[in-house]
């Protein structure tokens, strides 16, 4: 769509630029952060650690893009849901990050103690919830439903990921108590990339949202309310 104002074509394409920012940003955290648990690697993880205060501060930052647009721009249509939905992902992406510094938390603690077992299932499913992310957003840039609807398709294949992971690990709790503590925090570790997913799929929501102007979260919520 073609606006009069170029400075408006400008500002709705440096939101949609620092949105992919953001997103590039908070997909090498978690990247890091699974890196760190591999590798046993403290210091990788402070980095994770030390890169959310930006991710913060990207996330204000497109606020108030999105804030000044509807403000002095006053979108309409497809230009508004835009907007919206930039205001949304941009939660999504920052939510995205803390979660990243909750698993570089875990690391750090699981570096400290020996290895419970070999990491089989956990870099699955990060690398399942990363592809997610990364088509989301994709989809956002080239407003393309089909792209967000194969993420939301692979939600439940990292749900099962977590049920599979915790009930290895609910064994090894049961056989041996010792291993409870370790244990714990690869549970919390496998939770927290099911969260990341969670978000993937929430922006993928968004930009179905935003191409059609048709809300799928909550299916059936429609029905109830009419």
């Amino acid at each position: 769509m073609e606006h009069i104002s170029k400075q408006y074509e400008r500002e709705l394409q440096e939101l949609q630029e620092k949105i992919l920012f953001l997103g590039g940003t908070v997909e090498e955290m978690l990247s890091s952060a699974i890196r760190s648990l591999l590798e046993r690697d403290p210091r990788l993880a402070q980095q994770v650690i030390d890169t959310d205060p930006r991710v913060d501060a990207g996330e204000i930052e497109v606020d108030h893009l999105c804030l000044n647009l509807l403000a002095l721009r006053q979108p309409a249509g497809s230009d508004l849901r835009i907007v919206t939905t930039a205001l949304k992902i941009v939660t999504d992406i920052e939510r995205i990050g803390d979660v990243t510094v909750n698993i570089a938390e875990r690391a750090i603690e699981l570096s400290a103690e020996p290895p419970l077992k070999p990491y089989i299932d956990i870099p699955r499913m990060a690398n399942e919830a990363t592809r997610m992310l990364h088509d989301a957003l994709d989809a956002f840039v080239k407003r393309d439903r089909g792209l967000a609807e194969s993420v939301l398709a692979s939600d439940n294949e990292v749900d099962d990921l977590n049920a599979q992971i915790f009930r290895e690990l609910l064994t090894y709790m049961i056989e041996d108590p010792k291993t409870v503590s370790r244990a714990m925090r690869i549970t919390f570790i496998a939770k927290y990339i099911e969260r990341i997913a969670d978000h993937a799929t929430n922006i993928a929501q968004m930009v179905i949202f935003m191409r059609e102007g048709h809300d799928v979260r909550h299916p059936g919520v429609h029905d109830v309310a009419r």
